[in-house]
C-alpha cells in the first residue's frame, strides 16, 4: 500500500467536483471522505472547502446513546518485558536468561518471587495448547529491587472483569510472517523503530507528516451528529495526529480546562471593558480575503468553545472520591476527561474521542530506575479513572486503551533496552470482557532471542514481530463505537488487508 497522498487534482477541479456532488446524486459518506483525503493539500490552503462539505455528508451517521474512547499514549516506547511479565517458572527462566537477573550487571528481569507475590493475572479463560502452562503478571507497584513491593491496583480492575491484556500489538501494513519480514517480501511500516514515524503510524496508519488519524476519522463520521461538533475529538495533551480528521478538528485543552484569550475572557484589557470588547471585535470580524475570513472564523470558534466548555465544566459535580494525586500529570489529564464526559449533555456530545499521554518511556538506560515509577503513575491513573467512571455511572459507555510508539528489546543495552516493535497493551472499561488475555503470547528462546535473527516470535534481541496489528485493535474499538462495516475502510484504510473474521479481537461484551 502506497503511504503517499495521491492528490492528482487542482483545488479548482476539486471544487467543481464538490458542486457536481451537491447538484447530483448524494454520494456515500465513505466516498466523500475519500475525496476529503484527496483534498488535504488544498485544504491546508483553503480548509473551509473540506470542512463545510464534510458537515453535510457526515450528518447521515449519528447516535442517540453516548460512547467515548480514551487513548492513553505512552510516549517513548513502553518496555513490554517489565509491564506484562512471564510468571510461570519455565518461561520466567527464559525471560531472565534473555534480560539478565538483577544480580547480573545490566540485568533487567523482575524476580519471579516478587512478581508472584501478588501480581499474577488469572484469566477467566485459561490459555490452551502451547500456551497452557504460561502465567503472566502485571508490573509490581514499585521497583522490584526495593523492599515493600505491593500489588498493582490494576490487578483488582482485572479481577473485577473490566481490564483485558492484549498480547503483542504493533504496527503492520498486512499480516506478516517472520520469513516475510526477513525477506522484505511484504510491505512493512515505514521507518521501523523510529519514534516519530511509529508514533504517527500507530495513530494514523501513515508515517510522520500524516494529516489525519483514525480517531479523527471516526470523529468525521459522528461530529455532525453531536450537538456541538467542536467537542467531538478532544486532546488534553497537545496536538495529536490521532484526533485529526478531514472535518473533525481536535479541540485542545489543558488538564485545568479550556484555554482562553484572557483579555477577552476577563472582559478587561488594560483595565477597560470597552478595550476588551474592541479586541474581540477586531479578531473575530472577517476582513477581505479568504484566508482572513477563515482566520476570523477559527478565532471566533475558539472564543465560543472556551465559553461553552467553561460553562459546561462548571456543571460537573465529580466528587473525586477516588484518591487523587495532583502531581500525577496523567491522572490530572484523565480527571479533565472525566469532567468533560460528565458534562456531555451540556456539550451536546453523543460520541467523543479523547487523547491523553505520559512521556519518559524511551528507557535506553533507565529501565530499572525510571520504568517502575512510570508504570506506577499509569496504574494509579487508570485505576483512578475506572473509579471515577463508576462514580459518574458511565463505566459501560467509556473504553480506555493504551498505545505506545513500539515495544522494546528484551536484551539489554547496559541498564536499559533499545527500540523494539510489538508490545503488550491494556484495554479497560465496563463494556470490556475483562479478566481475559487477547491475542497470542510470545514464545521466546533464551539462546535464539539474543541473536540478531531472533527466536520464533521475535526478529532479534527479543524484538517482537507483532501478532496483532494496530488496525485489528482499532477496528474492534471502532465497531463498538458505532462505525459501520462499510465505513471501516475510511477510518482504517488498510484494514481490508486482514480477513473480515480477524478484524474483531472480541474483547467487548456485545
Amino acid at each position: 500500500m502506497n503511504t503517499k497522498n495521491n492528490f492528482g487534482k487542482s483545488p479548482e477541479a476539486a471544487s467543481a467536483n464538490k458542486q457536481g456532488a451537491v447538484s447530483g446524486t448524494k454520494l456515500a459518506r465513505r466516498e466523500f471522505l475519500k475525496r476529503g483525503s484527496a483534498l488535504s493539500v488544498a485544504g491546508s490552503a483553503t480548509p473551509w472547502a473540506v470542512s463545510l462539505a464534510a458537515m453535510g455528508e457526515a450528518a447521515a451517521q449519528s447516535a442517540t446513546d453516548y460512547k467515548a474512547l480514551v487513548c492513553v499514549f505512552l510516549f517513548g516506547g513502553n518496555d513490554y518485558g517489565n509491564t506484562i511479565i512471564p510468571a510461570d517458572t519455565a518461561n520466567h527462566s527464559i525471560y531472565t536468561a534473555i534480560r539478565g537477573g538483577l544480580s547480573t550487571a545490566g540485568g533487567l528481569a523482575i524476580p519471579n518471587d516478587v512478581v508472584l507475590a501478588s501480581n499474577v493475572l488469572v484469566p477467566t479463560t485459561a490459555l490452551t495448547g502451547n500456551f497452557a502452562a504460561m502465567k503472566f503478571a502485571i508490573a509490581p507497584y514499585v521497583n522490584a529491587a526495593a523492599a515493600g513491593v505491593s500489588k498493582n491496583p490494576l490487578v483488582d480492575v482485572f479481577d473485577a472483569g473490566r481490564l483485558g491484556v492484549l498480547f503483542n500489538v504493533g504496527t503492520l501494513r498486512q499480516p506478516t510472517t517472520k520469513a516475510q519480514y526477513q525477506a522484505r517480501s511484504v510491505p512493512l511500516p515505514p521507518k521501523l523503530f523510529s519514534h516519530n514515524d511509529q508514533q504517527s503510524f500507530w495513530q494514523s496508519s501513515k508515517a510522520e507528516g500524516a494529516v489525519s488519524g483514525w480517531g479523527g476519522r471516526m470523529g468525521d463520521l459522528f461530529a455532525a451528529g453531536n450537538g456541538k461538533a467542536t467537542f467531538t475529538t478532544i486532546s488534553v495533551s497537545g496536538n495529536a495526529v490521532y484526533l485529526s480528521g478531514q472535518s473533525a478538528v481536535q479541540y485542545q485543552v489543558s488538564s485545568s480546562g479550556s484555554i482562553p484569550i484572557n483579555s477577552i475572557k476577563n472582559n478587561s484589557l488594560f483595565g477597560s471593558a470597552a478595550a476588551s470588547s474592541a479586541l474581540r471585535s477586531i479578531v473575530t470580524t472577517a476582513p477581505s480575503g479568504a484566508m482572513g475570513r477563515e482566520y476570523a472564523a477559527v478565532t471566533n470558534r475558539s472564543i465560543q468553545a472556551n465559553e461553552q466548555m467553561t460553562t459546561a465544566l462548571a456543571t460537573s459535580s465529580v466528587n473525586y472520591l477516588a484518591p487523587y494525586d495532583a502531581t500525577n500529570t496523567l491522572m490530572s489529564q484523565l480527571r479533565l476527561v472525566a469532567r468533560t464526559i460528565q458534562a456531555r449533555n451540556s456539550l451536546g456530545a453523543n460520541r467523543q474521542v479523547f487523547f491523553v499521554s505520559i512521556g519518559g518511556f524511551d528507557t535506553h538506560d533507565t529501565v530499572l530506575t525510571a520504568h517502575p515509577g512510570l508504570m506506577q503513575k499509569v496504574s494509579d491513573a487508570l485505576k483512578y479513572f475506572d473509579s471515577v467512571m463508576e462514580e459518574i455511572q458511565v463505566r459501560d459507555k467509556v473504553t480506555t486503551f493504551t498505545a505506545s510508539d513500539f515495544g522494546r528489546t528484551l536484551t539489554g543495552n547496559g541498564n536499559g533496552s533499545d527500540h523494539g516493535w510489538g508490545s503488550h497493551h491494556l484495554v479497560m472499561g465496563g463494556a470490556i470482557k475483562g479478566k481475559e488475555f487477547y491475542g497470542k503470547p510470545p514464545i521466546l528462546d533464551a539462546v535464539e532471542s539474543k541473536k540478531s535473527t531472533g527466536g520464533l516470535d521475535d526478529v532479534g534481541q527479543g524484538r517482537l514481530l507483532p501478532s496483532t496489528s494496530v488496525d485489528q485493535l482499532a477496528a474492534t474499538l471502532a465497531t463498538w463505537f458505532g462505525v459501520s462495516s462499510t465505513d471501516m475502510s475510511t477510518v482504517l484504510p488498510q484494514v481490508n488487508n486482514w480477513n473480515a473474521a480477524d478484524r474483531n479481537l472480541g474483547f467487548f461484551r456485545n
